[in-house]
C-alpha cells in the first residue's frame, strides 16, 4: 500500500511543472506581447468592417444618386473576397492569440489588394479615394517593424503606379471650376474626413494598447530587478547562515557551562541574565534555522498540515516570545476553520510586518485575521508616527526606510514580494488619529489543502 501525496503541497493541486520566478516573468512579458499583437489585429478586422461597410456605401450611392456606371459585378466580387477573408480572420483569431509581424503585414497587404482593385475597376488614380492608401501607410507605421514599414510604402507606391498606367479613368465632368460644387472635390473631400476619422479613432485605440502593454512590461521589468536581487539576498542569507551556525553553537555551549559554575549558581541575577542570553540565543538559532529551512537545505520539513487558526495562533505565541511588547491584542474572526499548508516563508512574512511594527510602537500592537470572499486577510496596527509620504508612495521598493541604516527597508520589500509571489497584496495606510496600518490579504486556495477523494493505492 503507497501513500499518495505525502507534500501537503501537493494535496488537491494539479501536477504542474515548477516554474523559476525569472523564468515566470519572461513568459508574463511573452504573454503581454502576444495580447497586445492580438489586440491590434483585431483593430485591424474592425477596421476591414468598416471598410466593407464605406465600400457598399460608396458604390450604392455612385450608382443611384450620381448614376455613375460602374461595373458592378466585379466590383461586388471583390467586395466578397474581402469579406470572406475578414470572416476567416476573425475565426482565426480567436483561437490563435499569437500575432507576428508578418501576420499583421499579411493582414494589412489584403487590405491593399482590396482597395487596389476596386480603384482598378473605378477609375485607377484618378478616383479621388486614391488617397486612403496613406491610411495603410500610417497603420504600418505605427503596427509593424521598421522594413515592414518600407515594404508597405513600396507596395503602394507600386499600386499608385500602376493604377496611373493601366486603368481607365472616371467617365466624370471636368468641373473642378464649380469648387465644392464639384463631384471629384466633394469626393476628395469625403475621402479626407473619412482618412481622418478613421486615424484618429484607431490609432489612438492602438496608442492605447501600446501605453498599457509598455506600463506592464516596465511593471515586469522592475519585478525581475527585484526577483533577481531577492534571489541574491537569499545566497547571501544563506551563506551567512551557514557560518552562523558554529558560533551560536560555541555560545550555547559556553552559556551552559557557565550556568553550572560556582561563581554564577551563587547569584540569582546572573542566572537570570544567563537564562535571558540562552533564550535570545536559541531566537538566534531559530532564524538561522528558517533561513536554511528556506534555502531548501531540510525541504522535507519546510512544510506542515495545519490548520489556519492554530497556525496563527502558533505564530503569535512564537513571536511574543522575546519580543518586548507591552500590550499585544490579537483578534481572530475566522470561522469555521480551514485546513492549510504551514510554510516557514509565509511565517516569516508575517512575523517580519509583526517586527516592523513593534519597531514603531512598542507600547501597543493588534493583528486581526479573517476571511474575506475566498481571501485571508491580516491587518497589523500600530500606535507610532506612521508611515511617511515618501515611504507610502514607494512601499515595497528595497532599502525604502526612513530608519536612516544601512541595510533598512528590506522588510517590506520581502514582504510584498513573498505575498505576491503567493497571489496576494499588501497596502499600507496611517490612521488619522496616528499609527499605520498593514493589510496583507492571500488566496486561501494558495495554501489550503483540498480533501482528496482517494489518498492511497492498493
Amino acid at each position: 500500500m503507497a501513500r499518495k501525496n505525502d507534500n501537503p503541497y501537493d494535496r488537491g493541486r494539479p501536477n504542474a511543472p515548477v516554474i523559476e520566478p525569472l523564468a515566470a516573468v519572461k513568459a508574463s512579458a511573452n504573454t503581454i506581447t502576444h495580447a497586445a499583437g492580438h489586440k491590434n489585429m483585431q483593430q485591424l478586422i474592425q477596421l476591414r468592417w468598416i471598410a466593407v461597410v464605406g465600400q457598399i456605401t460608396t458604390i450604392f450611392a455612385a450608382t443611384m444618386v450620381f448614376e455613375v456606371q460602374l461595373p458592378l459585378p466585379a466590383m461586388l466580387n471583390v467586395l466578397a473576397c474581402l469579406i470572406a477573408f475578414n470572416i476567416a480572420s476573425t475565426l482565426r483569431w480567436q483561437e490563435n492569440q499569437v500575432v507576428s509581424n508578418s501576420e499583421l503585414l499579411l493582414a494589412l497587404t489584403v487590405d491593399i489588394a482590396s482597395l487596389t482593385a476596386q480603384l482598378y475597376l473605378s477609375g485607377g488614380a484618378t478616383n479621388p479615394f486614391v488617397f486612403l492608401y496613406l491610411l495603410h501607410v500610417i497603420l504600418g507605421a505605427v503596427l509593424l517593424e521598421s522594413w515592414s514599414t518600407w515594404t508597405i510604402v513600396g507596395v503602394t507606391g507600386t499600386c499608385i503606379a500602376g493604377l496611373a498606367l493601366f486603368s481607365e479613368p472616371l467617365a466624370l465632368p471636368l468641373d473642378h471650376a464649380r469648387g465644392i460644387l464639384s463631384l471629384y472635390v466633394q469626393g476628395m473631400l469625403i475621402c479626407f474626413v473619412l482618412d481622418a476619422a478613421l486615424l484618429v479613432i484607431f490609432i489612438t485605440r492602438i496608442m492605447r494598447n501600446m501605453r498599457v502593454t509598455a506600463t506592464k512590461l516596465a511593471d515586469l521589468r522592475q519585478r525581475a530587478a527585484e526577483e533577481d536581487h531577492i534571489i541574491r539576498m537569499g545566497l547571501l542569507a544563506s551563506g551567512a547562515a551557514h557560518e552562523l551556525g558554529t558560533p551560536l553553537a560555541t555560545l550555547a555551549v559556553i552559556l551552559g557551562d557557565w550556568k553550572h559554575m560556582p561563581e554564577f549558581k551563587a547569584n540569582a541575577e546572573l542566572l537570570e541574565e544567563i537564562g535571558e542570553m540562552q533564550t535570545q540565543l536559541k531566537r538566534c538559532k531559530s532564524i538561522v534555522s528558517g533561513i536554511l529551512l528556506s534555502a531548501g537545505e531540510t525541504r522535507g520539513e519546510s512544510s506542515a498540515a495545519t490548520t489556519i487558526n492554530t497556525f496563527l495562533a502558533e505564530l503569535v505565541a512564537e513571536w511574543r516570545v522575546g519580543r518586548p511588547v507591552v500590550a499585544f491584542e490579537f483578534d481572530n474572526r475566522i470561522a469555521p476553520d480551514h485546513p492549510v499548508v504551514s510554510d516557514s516563508t509565509l511565517k516569516q512574512m508575517i512575523c517580519n510586518v509583526l517586527d516592523n511594527a513593534l519597531e514603531a510602537s512598542p507600547q501597543w500592537l493588534r493583528m486581526e485575521a479573517s476571511v474575506e470572499e475566498g481571501q485571508l486577510v491580516l491587518q497589523v496596527m500600530d500606535a507610532g508616527p506612521g508611515f511617511a509620504p515618501d515611504i507610502l508612495a514607494q512601499l515595497g521598493k528595497p532599502y525604502n526606510s526612513s530608519k536612516g541604516r544601512p541595510g533598512g527597508g528590506l522588510g517590506l520589500f520581502l514582504v510584498v514580494n513573498v505575498a505576491r509571489t503567493l497571489g496576494g497584496a499588501v497596502t499600507a495606510s496611517n490612521w488619522p488619529q496616528g499609527g499605520a496600518l498593514v493589510r496583507l490579504t492571500l488566496p486561501l486556495a494558495e495554501i489550503e489543502i483540498k480533501p482528496e477523494s482517494n489518498q492511497y493505492d492498493y
